[in-house]
């Protein structure tokens, strides 16, 4: 049987190879930071990472892992309701919420198992959920596993969104969900504006925070503290693998309610075992640090507003952004493969974005600004990405 398939998936990828689709992985031999070594090769500055906080090789975060090895082990060996449940991971849980102003959080392995988790367990078919039609993938794959009705609105279209609520006045609840930051433009949900429509048509809200959270707001803590929701909305997702330290570990966090039916019936929380030890420990410390000073936050702020005004003085067509994600368009798959390898060559790591991750014919280079990077790295950037812009035609 195999052999049938073996040519199958023989052909499947060379299609993929053919078109200029095809992914390659490259090797970072060294710590995520700004500057790294990918492979063999030279040194790199580090432009597609989301450690947007430069908090990936923190000294402090490292010593709070370590110290946790210690004293707690390497791992749970099991699921939290069984005895994987351990007093970092309620702290930890604790933190979160208190960073947020929610009432509770529950951890999960990662953030694509929070929103793979959250809506069958709490919506069934007498139920709507209202969905961004560029939410992440893990929010498209949840509402999947749910029975709920699905309706869709273009990416943060207001008017599209009332019709959708309009439509869903028949079921009995109804949850509209949406990113926080979307990853591929960087634009902000406008969460006043989905609040306000909530309200009216007696909705709940649900945010995915992964590229907001850290990033978004005067102290980083998100779309909530940006449009002065804290505390207002009912579910937040969000990530430690981002901001948060680059680990591992998603989390919801809101309602007490909503936290705890999840933790009676959300699958991806009951089915996998709890995050490391040393992983909640770093964690805490995050929060300790990021709740004791905004200087991260401030650096990024800044750092984002100089990249993205350097690059539209260069002549680069960049989406508008409110986050620390710079989406320079190339339109074209293959030229965001070419012009990524040659960035790399000149000591910039980036990588192009093409169908299906973006829609065809919208390829571009996503570039990820961070706290850790310098207005040397800045300035490095702008000008390789402007030599190899006049060389491929991009800049005039």
């Amino acid at each position: 049987m195999y052999n049938n398939f073996q040519k199958y998936l023989q052909d499947e990828l060379q299609s993929i190879k053919d078109a200029g689709l095809y992914k390659n992985e490259r090797v970072i031999t060294s710590p995520q930071q700004a500057q790294i070594k990918v492979g063999d090769g030279d040194d790199v500055l580090n432009f597609c990472a989301n450690n947007y906080l430069g908090l990936a090789n923190n000294p402090e975060l490292i010593a709070a892992a370590k110290e946790a090895l210690d004293t707690h082990g390497y791992g749970m060996s099991s699921v939290r309701f069984i005895c994987g449940t351990g007093d970092l991971h309620k702290k930890l849980e604790e933190s979160i919420a208190n960073f947020f102003g929610t009432e509770d959080t529950i951890l999960y392995a990662s953030c694509f198992d929070a929103n793979g988790g959250v809506f069958e367990p709490l919506l069934d078919e007498n139920d709507a959920i209202i969905s961004d039609a560029l939410n992440h993938a893990s929010i498209i794959d949840g509402v999947r596993l749910c029975k709920a009705v699905r309706y869709r609105y273009a990416n943060a279209n207001m008017e599209e969104l009332e019709e959708c609520l309009k439509k869903a006045q028949s079921q009995r609840h109804r949850l509209i969900v949406t990113d926080g930051v979307f990853s591929m433009d960087g634009n902000v949900a406008p969460l006043d504006k989905i609040h306000a429509l909530a309200e009216k048509y007696d909705a709940m809200v649900m945010v995915d925070e992964s590229h907001s959270a850290g990033v978004v707001g005067h102290t980083g803590r998100g779309t909530t503290e940006l449009y002065n929701l804290r505390g207002e909305i009912e579910i937040l997702t969000g990530t430690l693998g981002k901001s948060f330290g680059g680990a591992v570990g998603g989390f919801t966090t809101g309602k007490k309610e909503i936290i705890a039916m999840l933790r009676q019936r959300s699958r991806p929380y009951l089915f996998s075992n709890s995050i490391p030890p040393m992983i909640a420990a770093a964690g805490i410390k995050m929060f300790e640090m990021m709740s004791a000073t905004n200087k991260l936050q401030d650096k990024l702020h800044a750092n984002t507003d100089y990249f993205v005004a350097a690059m539209k003085g260069a002549g680069f067509d960049i989406k508008p952004t409110q986050s620390a994600i710079c989406a320079v368009m190339l339109y074209d798959a293959p030229l965001s493969q070419k012009f990524a390898a040659r960035l790399q060559e000149e000591g910039i790591y980036v990588t192009g974005f093409y169908y299906p991750v973006v829609p065809k014919g919208q390829a571009r280079i996503r570039v990820q600004v961070s706290a850790g990077h310098e207005k040397e790295h800045l300035d490095k950037c702008v000008a390789a990405f402007t030599k190899i812009g006049k060389e491929l035609g991009v800049l005039k």
